[in-house]
């Protein structure tokens, strides 16, 4: 088996040696959480509720360490990955709070009779994790998945292997069956064994649109469920009668988060013409004044990119953006951090583009770095139908303080989540999932536990059976 070598991504030195699972490996996880699963389902809501809101206490309490280890893991800010430790245990007590309060439903038939149904689990559940939020994505599966009663066998990314342990970890410390949450590591041939896997009964994939592809067809050939979170290159529409420092803001928040690695990111930013001069003006300025560095620093608040690769990628788009007529603002190289100890890490300024097409391959293509393609626009009708000529749809955000163009607006864009004058704001109780290629099925909210659960029907006849046959 090949030995994996990964690198800590902020100071390009090796953080781990990995060795990727195979098959025997992915047979004993899944066979472990199967009989976990046997155990775990049986339990009532309110047990299962407690020993989450036990791993929720654990990750409260062990919250600053575990921010540490997810900065060393992905290469974001400490002030970021605070945000998503905090995330995580607020969506575990979400769940733990929804674990006891699931229910069927009682059907009055003729003559007495009558149906119920049972919310049931599905079984063993598989989640594909992102590296961009490592530790968030494997809570953001796994706390539905266990609420309804299932397992989980999580595959974190190979860029990312730490945290999802460290869940791991705090799930058995809390009381979970052995076994209940497994991960296993390694890359597409480790996924491919698990969504072909017969007892597999479905899989959660966040990652790219291509291998989200993969995912929906191998998990077809055993009629597996089937979550997809995918790729995006989400609209993000200015009006002229925006609040202008709002808009502003609220672009940065949509474009250079996490190094700008992030799915929903609004980097189709359509300004309408007559704000545009000063909307760039403020975006630049305040784009030039993001300090990058040492992610493990409070007052960093741009790390570095998760690989070489992905920083070369990122750099090449740039360049094919400059080609393209596109005008480079402020940013779009590599950044050398004056510390000695970071100069070998993936550092990258943050990017504005101006003069920007809609045919351009930094407006069609999904970069996933810190680069914002800014457009002008003249009409709402225009825009929303430049805005909707995607094949994604996982996010989309209008400013402005027009209420009745907000939510005109909001309806007709083609996508999952609309941010109406704010960016990138996903509390755990508000559904997530895309549009079109962007996916299907939602995380988080209370409509999620409908994908981590099946319905069965039991019809009661409460008197005799018809003699249909001796009529």
């Amino acid at each position: 088996m090949d030995l994996c070598r990964l690198t800590v991504v902020y100071a390009g030195r090796k953080l781990c040696d990995m060795f990727p699972c195979g098959k025997e490996e992915v047979d004993q996880a899944i066979q472990s959480a199967h009989a976990a699963y046997l155990k775990w389902s049986k339990m009532a809501g309110m047990e299962r509720s407690r020993v989450m809101l036990e791993a929720a206490r654990i990750i409260r309490e062990r919250r600053d360490n575990i921010a540490k280890l997810e900065v060393i893991n992905n290469g974001k800010s400490i002030t970021e990955a605070q945000v998503d430790i905090d995330v995580s245990w607020q969506t575990i007590e979400y769940y733990a709070g929804m674990a006891g309060t699931l229910a069927g439903q009682h059907i009055q038939l003729p003559g007495g009779s009558f149906a119920y149904t049972r919310r049931e689990p599905l079984g063993v559940c598989v989640g594909i994790g992102a590296w961009n939020y490592p530790f968030q994505v494997a809570v953001w599966k796994s706390a539905p998945a266990l609420a309804c009663g299932n397992a989980m066998v999580f595959k974190p990314s190979p860029f990312t292997p730490v945290t999802a342990v460290i869940l791991a970890e705090i799930y058995k410390e809390a009381g979970v069956p052995d076994g209940l949450f497994n991960v296993v590591q390694g890359g597409a041939e480790t996924g491919a064994l698990l969504c072909n896997h017969p007892n597999v009964a479905k899989v959660s994939f966040t990652g790219s649109v291509p291998t989200g592809k993969k995912v929906m067809e191998m998990s077809a050939k055993t009629v597996k469920q089937v979550t997809l979170e995918l790729g995006g290159k989400s609209p993000l529409i200015i009006f002229k009668d925006c609040e202008l420092d709002n808009a502003v803001k609220g672009a940065l928040m949509a474009n250079f988060l996490t190094q700008g690695q992030v799915c929903c990111n609004g980097t189709r930013v359509y300004v309408q013409r007559e704000i545009l001069p000063k909307f760039l003006e403020e975006v630049v300025r305040k784009t030039k004044t993001i300090r990058i560095g040492d992610p493990l620093l409070e007052t960093t608040r741009m790390g570095a990119l998760i690989t070489k690769q992905q920083l070369d990628k990122v750099l090449g788009f740039v360049s094919q953006a400059k080609k393209e007529g596109a005008k480079v603002l402020c940013g779009g190289d590599a950044f050398t951090p004056d510390d000695p100890k970071l100069k070998g890490g993936y550092f990258m300024s943050p990017c504005v583009l101006d003069n920007c097409r809609d045919d351009m391959t930094c407006v069609k293509e999904e970069i996933f770095g810190p680069v914002m393609s800014v457009l002008p626009f003249d009409t709402e009708e225009e825009v929303l139908m430049r805005a909707n000529n995607t094949t994604f749809g996982l996010a989309s955000g209008v400013f402005t303080r027009d209420i009745s163009r907000a939510h005109r607006v909001a309806e007709n864009l083609q996508a999952g989540t609309c941010f109406i004058n704010n960016y990138n704001i996903s509390p755990v109780e508000v559904p997530f999932g895309g549009y079109k290629q962007s996916g299907f099925g939602k995380e988080n909210g209370q409509v999620t536990i409908e994908y981590y659960s099946q319905l069965k029907t039991v019809v009661v006849e409460m008197g005799d059976v018809d003699d249909y046959f001796n009529n």
